[in-house]
């Protein structure tokens, strides 16, 4: 992730991985409220108790921390 004072880019790689982990493209994200919300969208999406939701979950929080400690 690119940061700019409050403006953020996430990388190619990152709309890459966020892509395949979640099958929904982060389009739009210019902010961190902005990647927040995209994160609270998938986890919508993919709601659940099971295993494998809380797995997908605990994948998504990772990339997103990621991004942050890149930026």
């Amino acid at each position: 992730m690119i940061r700019l004072g409050s403006q953020i880019r996430l990388t190619r790689r990152e709309v890459e991985r966020f892509l395949r982990i979640t099958d929904i493209e982060p389009v739009g994200i210019r902010t961190i409220d902005g990647l927040e919300a995209y994160i609270v969208r998938c986890k919508a999406h993919y709601w659940g108790v099971s295993k494998e939701t809380r797995f997908l979950h605990w994948l998504i929080d990772r990339e997103a921390a990621q991004c942050r400690r890149a930026a």
